[in-house]
């Protein structure tokens, strides 16, 4: 199993960033996909997930700004990120949890700095 995420970056406050999030290899039934970050210094926290319900959940320092959207029956997931601040700043982890246990990728990096 592999988890391949891109989309990170250098961008300065206000901007946008889309971050992907691919997945291959054999899964027992996903049951939910997202996104954590973990900036330096601090735990790594929840940014967005969706489970295979439909519901989607968003950490409160996001929202309105961020959307995660995706498939898991592609096993895709995504997140535009709007009206980024220095306080986004952060390794992004892709996450995909199964009816067995969670996968993580190997994070892609979010710097927002003028």
């Amino acid at each position: 199993v592999q988890l391949q995420a891109s989309g990170g970056g250098l961008v300065q406050p206000g901007g946008s960033l889309r971050l992907s999030c691919a997945a291959s290899g054999s899964f027992f039934s996903i049951s939910s996909m997202g996104w954590y970050r973990q900036a330096p210094g601090k735990q790594r926290e929840l940014v967005a997930r969706f489970n295979s319900e439909g519901r989607t959940i968003y950490a409160d320092s996001v929202k309105g700004r961020f959307t995660i959207s995706g498939d898991s029956a592609k096993k895709t997931v995504y997140l535009q990120m709007n009206l980024l601040g220095p306080e986004d700043t952060a390794v992004y982890y892709c996450n995909v949890f199964d009816s067995v246990r969670g996968y993580w990728g190997q994070g892609t990096q979010v710097t927002v700095s003028s």
